[in-house]
């Protein structure tokens, strides 16, 4: 089993946090320069969107990896990953209803009801919600056992997303469906293990 030192966990939590935050700032960067291409908004949206649904697939693949590699340090990047991964999921969701509904809720409620994508896109966004706000040790202490039956909601939640963009497909498919492959094997991990602790 691999094991850091407390001076390389810190070091290895710093990349981390610095590679999550680099898309963000690359994005502000494109967006101050005029660098988004013919319609930036439409590449707000793709990246944003890109980046919310990777960052949550690799924070799921932490206890796979655990399980699989003996690598129990990674544990401690799940919490920061969740968290940037709620950020560009909240950011996606801030451009959509800035640039295409313009906050106005008649507009968007027609949308919510012609694209179904939009709805189960709105719907995971809420479920991810109270994940979120109770990723803190505060939170943590609070609920205690029921912080993770709580935070069993990231089940529901990646096949949300999931659905998000497979609906959304027009030509090919090969995103959704390595997406859905990755996201069936680590869940396949995960239900092995709730299936030995019954």
């Amino acid at each position: 089993m691999t094991v850091l030192t407390p001076r390389q966990l810190r070091f290895a939590k710093a990349v981390v946090f610095i590679l999550c935050l680099l898309p963000l700032v690359y994005t502000v960067y494109a967006a101050v320069t005029e660098n988004l291409g013919t319609d930036p908004v439409k590449s707000l949206i793709h990246i944003s969107g890109e980046w919310a649904i990777r960052l949550f697939v690799l924070t799921l693949a932490i206890s796979p990896m655990r399980a699989w590699l003996g690598w129990g340090w990674v544990l401690r990047f799940r919490r920061m990953l969740g968290l940037y991964t709620w950020l560009y999921t909240s950011l996606h969701l801030l451009v959509v209803a800035t640039y295409i509904f313009g906050w106005d809720w008649q507009l968007a409620k027609i949308e919510l009801a012609d694209r179904p994508y939009i709805f189960v896109g709105f719907a995971a966004w809420l479920l991810m919600l109270p994940l979120g706000i109770t990723s803190n040790n505060r939170a943590v202490r609070a609920l205690r056992q029921n912080w993770g039956r709580l935070h069993m909601l990231v089940y529901p939640v990646i096949i949300l997303a999931w659905l998000h963009i497979a609906w959304q497909v027009r030509s090919s498919y090969f995103d959704a469906a390595l997406y859905a492959v990755v996201i069936i094997c680590l869940l396949f991990q995960r239900f092995q293990k709730l299936q030995k602790s019954l």
